[in-house]
């Protein structure tokens, strides 16, 4: 009995050794906030989300039947002895929400199927049920764009040579080459004169030419003749390319570099047939409040006073209140969720969790505060107190310091990064972390100081009137030759004025943001960096063979998992197995490969070093060079075989950025670069960037960390708030100053962050 008492009252783990962890035991309370950090690539991702996360999924799946359980996400058991006291989670990670075009806030959040409910009550005159109202059902959606708000249309001054002939080649499309098949629908449909000029059709051959439908008619064939329906260019065109899903994609894709998409002109892009959008409340149809910013479109809702509506109404209020909350109020239910970045994804996902009553859940958040302006920091803090309130556990992979304040337990997994962490560094309460003798703890300590010195400009580099989404026709100058921060809460401008309109001003910026770098299986920093290329010409010199037997996607890799160094066996509704390849045992090539080495290692061999490993072992200048970039921005913690697919947003950026650190007389763009960073690697990437100014280069960074913002040359701070109310700049000028400036929120939580250690 006292033993299910303890397991009920914490989560245990007994000898984890899934990735890098080294046969960790540990117990996390239950009911708490429990928050875990650690350097990157320390293991904490593999205790709260390879282990704890997938092990729960896993039984929660085998509950369901295998009818079921075949069209369930797959989990293998992690690799511990034993993990006790299991509640079903709930996981709420980084990853895009993604989607097609279909896909909008409104309908990943359920928002807008509670809208629909409501308009189908209430809204006059009545339009239908609930699918009425739905985009993506045929009872709502536009007839003419089928619900995408938008129509696909040829551009005929691209795809056509008015000056030309049938006989000439007056069709520009792919597939219409005189003689072909295509042309003749139209050379011997006897509607034209094959060598008059086009420019020269009357108003009625033009519009047949365009928009006829029929006659019927011969056409000739090498096996004789076949009949033909006449159909213009744009009906052709349309049902060929536009209204088909089953289209060659390389086919498809060169047909529709002669289009342009344009507004549905039914609909006006609202996407909703005539009926749905007649259908009004207080004088407002469904599509404009679903175009309205959430935090203006809670008041709309909540002044609906219907009796009918009550219910509704105060559901949609929770949800929409929900997102003003967490920093979304910026956001309008009609956004298309691949618009998204991945702070803003996790914060939607979030909406649907906040209302539920469950109790006794475990919620797992992988850096909720990604993407936070620090003024809204405080706001996800609130929801997460209220999620463990309601009897909940909540465990929260993050680096931020006002997140770690509010834990009721931390765990610091370390001492550092890869084969060298792992481990339970410190276990406890925020106050002993602060005296721990962790990487963690040292940097909890560390009190914050504005930059003595600022460096001064060497030149201008200028953008005039960007009025790009919600700019009001912004004019800046970014100091050259200086490090600055540009700054503002979510949805302020940010994005729009540095990846959009200064890009568009000074188009040979290198850009570094946190886009994958791979999403195969066999591509790897090796292979990304262009290392694998050096390395196999060593082992080829070396060995005097072809450099292709070292590689695992060419002639030396291994028949049986062709290079992968895995085989995955399906089990239909079971888990499905990945191990190692029995014929090479997970080195990935072949053994008459193998055989070959290089100061007695093999390709294999190199290939499980880690970056740290390869500086030490490597001592060629090129090789060196790449493995001194790697190391330097902090993924000496990465094996030079670990598939790229595998990275976080983070570990993808600064592989990026360690191809251009040493370029020299170049401006540097990077969109967060902090993401995904401990404390201690983010000084590490300050180091990185004040070495990038000193080179002679500008760097600008889109940033929220406040170690960031103190230590920029440079601030451009807009705002004062997102969405409509954003799009200014609300202070250009030093961190000093800015520490110093009224009406920025910005500059308050600077304020706030030098005075609070």
């Amino acid at each position: 009995m006292l033993s299910s008492v303890g397991y009920m009252s914490h989560i245990e783990i007994t000898g984890a050794r899934q990735h890098n962890l080294k046969n960790v035991s540990l117990k996390i309370p239950k009911r708490q906030i429990t928050v875990f950090t650690g350097v990157s690539g320390s293991g904490k991702t593999s205790i709260v989300f390879s282990t704890i996360a997938a092990e729960s999924q896993r039984q929660l799946n085998e509950t369901f039947p295998a009818f079921v359980r075949n069209r369930l996400p797959k989990y293998g058991r992690p690799d511990a002895d034993e993990i006790a006291g299991l509640s079903a989670a709930v996981v709420i990670g980084q990853q895009r929400l993604g989607g097609n075009s279909r896909s909008t806030v409104g309908t990943a959040t359920d928002i807008h199927a509670l809208l629909r409910l409501l308009f189908s009550r209430v809204g006059t005159p009545f339009a239908g049920y609930s699918d009425a109202f739905s985009f993506n059902e045929p009872a709502g959606m536009c007839p003419e764009c089928q619900g995408l708000g938008r129509r696909v249309a040829l551009d005929v001054d691209r795809a056509v040579d008015r000056s030309k002939s049938l006989n000439d080649g007056a069709i520009l499309l792919p597939g219409y080459t005189v003689g072909g098949y295509y042309w003749s629908t139209f050379a011997q449909s006897g509607l034209f004169d094959n060598d008059k000029p086009l420019a020269g059709y009357t108003e009625a051959e033009w519009e047949t030419f365009l928009h006829g439908v029929g006659p019927r008619f011969q056409i000739k064939i090498k096996s004789g003749q076949a009949p033909q329906k006449y159909e213009g260019l744009i009906v052709k065109f349309d049902r060929l390319h536009v209204n088909r899903d089953t289209e060659d994609s390389a086919r498809r894709d060169a047909a529709l570099a002669f289009t342009t998409v344009r507004r549905c002109p039914l609909c006006r892009g609202a996407r909703l047939n005539q009926a749905a959008l007649a259908c009004r409340i207080d004088g407002r149809n469904i599509a404009e409040l679903a175009a309205m910013e959430v935090r203006h479109l809670v008041d709309v809702v909540a002044a609906i006073d219907a009796p009918v509506a009550a219910p509704m109404v105060e559901a949609l209020v929770n949800r929409l209140r929900h997102m003003v909350t967490i920093g979304l109020g910026y956001l309008s239910l009609d956004r298309p969720t691949p618009t998204l970045s991945g702070g803003e994804s996790q914060r939607v996902k979030m909406v649907k969790h906040l209302g539920s009553s469950l109790t006794d859940m475990t919620y797992i958040f992988d850096e909720p505060t990604i993407g936070l302006h620090p003024r809204d920091v405080a706001n996800t803090n609130r929801l997460l107190r209220e999620l463990r309130d309601k009897g909940n556990t909540v465990l929260v992979v993050e680096h931020d310091r006002a997140v770690i304040e509010i834990a009721d337990h931390v765990v610091d997994v370390g001492p550092h990064a890869g084969t060298r962490g792992g481990e339970i560094v410190y276990e406890g309460g925020v106050a002993g972390l602060r005296r721990a003798g962790t990487v963690t703890g040292r940097h909890l300590r560390r009190r914050p100081e504005l930059k003595k010195a600022v460096r001064p400009a060497t030149g201008r580099l200028t953008v005039a009137g960007a009025t790009v989404h919600n700019l009001k026709n912004v004019t800046v100058d970014f100091p050259a030759g200086v490090l600055t921060a540009v700054t503002g809460v979510a949805g302020s401008g940010k994005s729009s004025l540095v990846n959009t309109a200064f890009l568009a001003a000074h188009p040979d910026a290198v850009v570094v943001d946190q886009s994958a770098v791979g999403t195969s299986a066999r591509s790897t920093p090796a292979t990304y960096t262009g290392l694998m290329d050096k390395v196999r010409a060593m082992f080829a010199a070396a060995g005097g063979v072809s450099a292709g037997l070292f590689s695992f996607n060419s002639t030396g890799a291994c028949p049986e998992c062709h290079g992968l160094g895995v085989v995955h066996t399906d089990l239909a509704f079971m888990d499905g197995v990945t191990s190692a390849c029995q014929a090479c045992r997970g080195r990935r090539f072949r053994d008459d490969v193998l055989r070959h080495k290089v100061r007695g290692r093999s390709i294999s061999d190199v290939l499980e070093m880690t970056v740290s490993e390869a500086v030490e072992f490597f001592t060629e200048p090129k090789p060196r060079r790449v493995l001194r970039a790697l190391d330097e921005v902090g993924l000496g913690h990465l094996k030079l075989g670990r598939p790229l697919s595998t990275l976080s947003g983070g570990e993808c950026q600064r592989i990026k950025l360690a191809g251009e650190l040493h370029r020299q007389g170049k401006v540097y763009v990077m969109d967060e670069p902090t993401t995904g960073l401990h404390m201690a690697d983010v000084e590490r990437l300050l180091g990185i960037l004040d070495r990038l100014v000193d080179a002679g280069n500008t760097v600008i960074v889109i940033e929220h960390d406040l170690d960031v913002v103190e230590h920029a040359d440079w601030v451009v701070d807009l705002g004062p708030d997102g969405g409509d109310r954003g799009g200014t700049i609300v202070f250009e000028g030093t961190p000093h100053d800015l520490a110093a400036a009224g009406g920025s929120h910005t500059g308050t939580a600077l304020r706030h962050h030098l005075a609070a250690r």
